[in-house]
C-alpha cells in the first residue's frame, strides 16, 4: 500500500510529510520527504496553545485557543499533502492511507491523559483519502505510556537492512526516544523517553538569540559545559524511573541553567541532551552492536560527537550511525513511522506492546476516518 505520514513534532517547527510503500509489516520501497515550516504566526499559535492546555483535563476540551491551534494544524497539514503532491508529481487518488499524528499539546500518562489537536475526519473528507489518526490514546486507555510508538517501524528498518542485532534507534525530536531492537520477536522490543533532545536547546536558543534552533550547534560550541548545573540536571528523578516511560514536552525546564551566558546555557543543555542518551544504556538487557541517530538531533555536531564519544567506548566498538549513513532517513523517519503505523491500523496489527509503551497488552493505535464520515 502507498502510505502518506504526516508528523508535526514536539519541537513545534513544522510539519514532515513522507511517503512508503508498505504491507505493515516490511518496507518495500521508500518514497520522497518533504519538511514544511510553520510561519512565526503558526508557531506562536502553537505556543499558546501548549500553554493554554496545561490544566486540561479531558481529552475532547477544546476550549479558548486550542480550538483555533486545532483548525489552523488541521489546514496545514491538508495543504501540505497537497503542496507535497505537487512538488512530487504525485496523483493523491494513488494514496491508499494517510497517518496523521497531529500535534500534541498533552501527554500526561500518569492521569490517563494524552492530546494530539487535528480533525482527522476533516483531512478524510478535504483529501478524498482515508485517514487514521488519533494514535495514543489507545494506548493511554490501556495503561500504556502512550509513547514511543515508532519501534514497531524501527524494527522494519534493521530487519530490511539487515543491521548487527541487538539494534538501537535514537530519536533525538525535542524529546529523545530509545528504541531497542533484539533479535527476538515484536514483543521482546524496549522502548522509552530517555530525556529532553531538542526542546531545552531550543527554547534556550528562542530566547537568546530569537532564532528557532542551534543551528550546527554554533551557540553551543562557542560555550563551555558548567559541570555543576549538569549534575543538577542529571539528578531530576525522571532518569531513573523505570522504563517505559515517556515525556511531556514541558516536563523540564529551564530553571536550572538561569544565570548561564547564552553560550554556556546551551553548551551544558546539549551536553544533558547528550548524557540523557548515555544514560539510557542501564535499562537495556544487552550491550547495543549498533547505533543509529535519527530526527533533528542528528545534524548538531556537538551532539553527534558525544554520542560517538560515549557511545563507541568499549571493545568491539559498536557501530554509530546517522540513520542517512544507514541508508535511512535521518529528517523523515518520524513520518514515514506514522505512514507504516497507519497501514498497521488498516491491517489490525499493533502500534505498541507491553514492553515499548507499558500497555496492559499490545494495541491497535489509531481511529481510521473515511472519506464522507464528517458528514452528518
Amino acid at each position: 500500500m502507498k502510505a502518506i505520514g504526516l508528523m508535526s513534532g514536539t519541537s513545534l517547527d513544522g510539519v514532515d510529510v513522507a511517503l512508503i510503500e508498505t504491507d505493515g509489516e516490511t518496507i518495500e520501497a521508500f518514497g520522497p520527504g518533504n519538511d514544511f515550516s510553520y510561519d512565526t504566526v503558526e508557531g506562536h499559535l502553537l505556543r499558546e496553545a501548549l500553554a493554554s492546555a496545561v490544566g486540561i483535563a479531558n481529552r475532547t476540551d477544546r476550549s479558548g485557543v486550542l480550538s483555533v491551534a486545532e483548525i489552523m494544524v488541521t489546514q496545514k497539514h491538508i495543504a501540505c499533502v497537497k503542496a507535497f503532491a505537487s512538488i512530487r508529481g504525485l496523483n493523491l487518488s494513488e494514496i491508499d492511507v494517510i497517518g496523521f499524528h497531529g500535534q500534541t499539546v498533552v501527554h500526561k500518562p500518569e492521569k490517563g491523559l494524552t492530546i494530539q489537536i487535528g480533525d482527522g475526519r476533516g483531512m478524510a473528507e478535504s483529501l478524498g483519502i482515508p485517514v487514521v489518526y488519533d494514535f495514543r490514546a489507545a494506548d493511554v486507555e490501556e495503561g500504556g505510556q502512550g509513547a514511543p510508538f515508532a519501534p514497531i517501524y524501527h524494527r522494519a528498518l534493521a530487519l530490511r537492512a539487515k543491521l548487527p542485532l541487538p539494534a538501537v534507534f535514537v530519536n533525538i525530536g525535542g524529546i529523545s526516544n530509545i528504541s531497542y531492537i533484539p533479535e527476538g520477536g515484536e514483543e521482546d522490543m524496549i522502548a522509552f523517553d530517555a530525556g529532553p533532545g531538542n526542546c531545552l536547546i531550543d527554547d534556550w536558543t528562542l530566547r537568546h538569540t530569537g532564532k528557532p534552533y542551534d543551528e550546527d550547534a554554533k551557540l553551543a560550541l562557542s560555550g563551555k559545559v558548567n559541570g555543576d548545573v549538569l549534575q543538577k540536571l542529571l539528578h531530576d528523578p525522571f532518569l531513573t524511573q523505570p522504563v517505559p516511560k515517556s515525556l511531556d514536552r514541558l516536563s523540564f525546564k529551564l530553571k536550572e541553567v538561569e544565570g548561564l551566558s547564552p553560550a554556556d546555557g546551551a553548551a551544558t543543555l546539549t551536553a544533558f541532551t547528550v548524557a540523557c542518551i548515555a544514560a539510557s544504556r542501564h535499562f537495556l538487557p544487552e550491550r547495543a552492536k549498533t547505533w543509529i541517530i535519527c530526527g533533528g538531533g542528528a545534524h548538531n555536531p556537538y551532539i553527534m560527537a558525544g554520542l560517538r564519544r560515549v557511545l563507541g567506548a568499549g571493545d568491539p566498538a559498536p557501530l554509530i550511525q546517522t540513520a542517512d549513513e544507514a541508508g535511512f532517513s535521518t529528517n523523515f523517519m518520524e513520518a514515514q513511522a506514522f505512514a507504516f503505523l497507519a497501514v498497521r491500523r488498516l491491517k489490525g496489527l499493533p502500534a505498541s506492546f507491553p514492553k515499548t509503551t507499558g500497555a496492559s497488552r499490545p494495541v491497535v493505535g489509531g481511529i481510521i476516518a473515511e472519506p464522507g464520515s464528517a458528514k452528518g
